[in-house]
């Protein structure tokens, strides 16, 4: 023992120690079973394995009985059981080990104590344990059927049998027996249903279900029986039945446990299946529709007794098809109640044989039939379980329709001769027989492309009708038939027709169609019943490539600048159907590229329907002065009023040739362009020059920038009043042209200045100063009005006649206006408000500071006077 005044933790921290744990007893056996007695020990020092010593003592003396570390430990008395095996150590694990003791006898009976030699540094704890064994005489046992020890049951699937045994004992102690029924159907043992030694039923694996649905039961009888009970018998149930008896105890620490057990064999049980044979009398059938099916299902089976039989009728479109996907026709469960059918019965014709009549029978009833058959038998309580079930082979079934007899016939009413003409095909029912009021007829349209080859080519389904008249239209005619461009119609009762509005080159071909029959079956759907097609008609016309010729003349071979220029183009035309002609007038000037499809300018059109339209003629002076009229059916005339020298080109007329298309729309046949006619003047008239120039390039932010665009002339003098000139001025905001020229400002030839939108606070202006000088000011420059600067200049000369001549444009060469910032004029204002600002602060604060000490901080001061008296010595004070 250990005694501790210190805290909670020091106490356990001092009375740590070895432990030597060994069951709280007495522990009661049964004479002449194995008993094993285990033996711990904890919180040691020293190896991990430990040794073990036990002894035993009936009163005072212990006598030594084995050792683990030791083999001269045991005493003499001990040493013949030691040596046969009757009594050895079993080691469990490194710190604990059980002493059995084989068919232990009364004289066993006890003190058993367990020691363990000491490996730690200090001895601290218990170093050994004792435990009372008690030895009680053999009171159980387990007995089977009077009559015999084990007995043989054959039995039939879903039978029910009962087994009993006998358990009693008469130990001196106070003991529960647990009873179990097991079945063995291989090598090993299967728990069914136990009543366990605290008085609870417990299912084996597998059984509870049925122990659930009461089909298993384990009841408890007079002297000592149990009886088990098993329901609906499967061929699981089959093989030898036990009764196995063990004998419980509560211990000192008031748990369970188990001192012996013992079994007897009661029974072996053989459950013999019950034969079912299901076979439908006949193999293959064949009927013709709306004749009767009528099928016999004949069941055989062993069983015997009280019995019933359930039938059930499939339908499946496959003979491979399972239960799940089959078509449940009709059903008689075992009380001989049939579900509810129209046009199908079950009947009963005796014990063994069931008849399906399936009446009106039709097309869609063609397919495999099975019959399905279960027996089923009474159980104890009154409900009937199912033993055994079986299904027939499959039968097949062929049902004949009653297809009508007719044929198809096609022919073309309208056939084309050019392209749009119209054609339509009818598709006629003839001959037709058998046609009654249950046969309805549709018809298809396919189209098939003619090869001069052999290949062979895949017909296109135009449209088709299903069952109810409904048009499915193909993919080929969808958007022409929504368009109106094909129409599908039903001329009479027995004839399809398909019209085609306007036939175009790639409808030639072969066309068929297919008449289709359908049948109405008695749940009031349609199925087709059959198909006739008819020969093809083939719709062709020979063609020919469209020509088409367009000549340009000019009419006046010699004219100058200021006259009017004026072509005709004569149109002629083959293999197209009445034609007509749009017209559109193009020029291209000398200096263009006329491999670039931009250097050519659309001036003036004329469509179909004789409307004339504006191109790209952007000259806002001369709206009204080009025109395109049509003289003729075939021919049409350009005039061009007052001509300038930018006129100067090729001109030529592109004609479309137009034939009428379907829906009054016209279909473009060919193009054609005629020959250029030139348009060339030659004059001796002066050349003119412009430069861009100014003084000082190179500015501050707020100054002037005079950027001068200067024209200079070469060859013919002219008057100024014989001149004038049309100025604009453009800024590129870059160092290397590589962005899109923005317009500054403008200057016509009549005076007017135009500038465009700006952003910042600078500001234009533009003048002409001289006749051949134009001057561009920017006031205020700001730091975004940088970049390269040039005008281009359009000069317009008065001809003899009077008449103003426009040259064309000529673009000067760009000059870089660099502004910059002036640092000293920047950060002079700011300069001189923060030193202002600085000032006037500055001498706030001084006088803030003089009125505060002058008249807010005064005090005065009263002085005390005070008496001139010479000092005392400390000891008087």
């Amino acid at each position: 023992n250990c005694v501790c005044s210190l805290s909670l933790f020091s106490c356990l921290a001092f009375c740590r120690g070895r432990v030597v744990r060994v069951p709280k007893g007495p522990l009661i056996r049964v004479v002449g079973t194995e008993v094993a007695i285990p033996c711990s020990v904890s919180d040691y020092d020293g190896p991990s394995e430990q040794n073990f010593d036990w002894e035993f003592s009936r009163e005072t003396d212990f006598m030594r009985i084995v050792s683990t570390w030791d083999s001269t430990f045991t005493s003499e008395e001990y040493k013949k059981r030691v040596g046969h095996g009757d009594i050895k150590l079993r080691r469990s694990s490194n710190d604990a080990v059980e002493l059995v003791i084989r068919n232990i006898q009364p004289t066993d009976q006890g003190r058993y104590k367990c020691s363990t030699p000491s490996t730690d540094a200090t001895v601290q704890g218990n170093y050994d344990a004792e435990v009372q064994v008690k030895v009680i005489s053999d009171g159980l046992s387990v007995s089977g059927s009077k009559a015999r020890s084990s007995m043989s049951l054959r039995l039939s699937e879903g039978d029910s049998f009962k087994l009993r045994c006998s358990a009693v004992t008469t130990s001196p102690e106070h003991t529960h027996l647990h009873v179990t029924w097991q079945i063995k159907s291989g090598s090993t043992w299967r728990d069914i249903l136990s009543l366990t030694h605290e008085g609870k039923f417990q299912p084996g694996p597998g059984y509870e279900e049925r122990y659930r649905n009461g089909d298993i039961r384990l009841d408890t009888g007079m002297n000592d029986t149990y009886r088990l009970s098993v329901s609906q018998a499967s061929s699981e149930d089959g093989g030898t039945y036990r009764c196995l008896v063990s004998e419980w105890v509560r211990g000192a620490d008031s748990s369970w446990q188990k001192i012996q057990e013992k079994s007897v064999e009661i029974a072996s049980v053989a459950i013999q299946r019950t034969a079912l044979d299901v076979v439908i009398s006949t193999s293959n059938v064949s009927v013709t529709e709306r004749d009767s099916l009528d099928l016999t299902c004949n069941i055989t089976t062993d069983r015997s007794g009280i019995f019933q039989t359930e039938v059930m009728w499939y339908f499946s479109a496959s003979p491979d098809d399972t239960l799940s996907d089959a078509q449940v026709l009709l059903s008689m469960d075992h009380d001989s109640v049939v579900s509810d059918s129209t046009l199908i019965s079950l009947s009963h014709i005796d014990r063994n044989s069931y008849r399906l009549l399936v009446r009106d029978v039709d097309v869609e009833d063609s397919g495999y039939y099975f019959c399905q058959a279960a027996v089923w038998v009474p159980l104890h309580n009154g409900s009937w379980h199912k033993v055994v079930e079986r299904t027939s082979a499959p039968v097949s079934v062929v049902v004949t329709a009653l297809e009508p007899d007719y044929e198809v016939f096609l022919n073309a009413s309208k056939t084309p001769k050019f392209s749009d003409d119209p054609t339509e095909l009818n598709c006629r029912i003839t001959n037709a027989q058998d046609t009654e009021a249950n046969i309805r007829f549709t018809v298809s349209w396919y189209y098939r492309q003619r090869l001069r080859s052999d290949d062979v080519v895949t017909e296109e389904l135009l449209a088709t009708m299903d069952a109810d008249w409904t048009l499915l239209l193909g993919d080929r005619s969808r958007e022409r038939t929504q368009n109106g461009e094909i129409i599908f119609f039903k001329k009479t009762v027995d004839t399809f027709s398909l019209r085609i509005q306007w036939t175009s080159e790639s409808d030639r071909g072969d066309y068929f169609c297919v008449i289709s029959a359908w049948s109405r079956h008695r749940n009031n759907s349609w199925v087709k019943s059959k198909e006739v097609t008819s020969a093809a008609v083939s719709i062709f016309w020979a063609t020919q490539d469209y020509t088409l010729t367009v000549e340009a003349v000019k009419l006046k071979p010699f004219f100058v600048a200021g006259h009017t220029f004026e072509m005709t183009c004569k149109v002629s035309s083959k293999n197209i159907k009445t034609p007509r002609y749009s017209v559109l007038i193009t020029a291209e000037k000398p200096l263009t590229d006329q491999s670039n499809p931009n250097g050519t300018t659309r001036i003036i059109s004329l469509n179909q329907d004789s409307v004339v339209r504006l191109e790209d003629w952007t000259d806002q002076t001369r709206v009204d002065g080009v025109v395109l009229e049509k003289v003729q059916e075939n021919e049409f005339r350009y005039r061009m009023y007052q001509t300038q020298i930018s006129d100067a080109g090729l001109y030529r007329c592109v004609v479309t040739a137009w034939s009428p298309g379907g829906g009054g729309m016209w279909r473009e046949a060919v193009n054609g362009l005629s020959n250029p006619i030139q348009i060339d003047f030659q004059t001796s008239g002066p050349v003119f020059n412009v430069s861009v120039h100014s003084d000082n390039p190179t500015i501050y932010q707020g100054e002037l920038a005079d950027l001068l665009c200067i024209v200079t002339m070469e060859g013919m003098a002219l008057e100024p009043d014989d001149m004038s000139f049309d100025v604009s001025w453009f800024a590129v905001r870059s160092f290397a042209l590589d962005r899109e020229p923005i317009l500054l400002a403008s200057l016509d030839r009549r005076g007017i200045v135009t500038q465009s939108r700006r952003n910042g606070s600078s500001d234009l202006s533009l003048e002409r100063i001289s006749p051949l000088e134009f001057r561009l000011r920017v006031h205020g420059c700001e730091d975004h009005d940088f970049g390269n600067h040039y005008c281009v200049v359009t000069p317009w000369v008065r001809s003899a006649t009077g008449v103003w001549q426009r040259e064309p444009d000529i673009k000067a060469k760009p000059i870089f206006l660099s502004v910059k910032m002036d640092v000293l004029n920047a950060f002079k204002y700011p300069l001189l408000i923060g030193i202002g600002l600085a000032t006037v602060i500055g001498l706030l604060s001084c006088l803030i500071g003089y009125c505060s000490s002058r008249w807010c901080c005064k005090k005065e001061v009263q002085e005390t006077r005070r008496e001139r008296r010479r000092l005392m010595s400390m000891e008087m004070d």
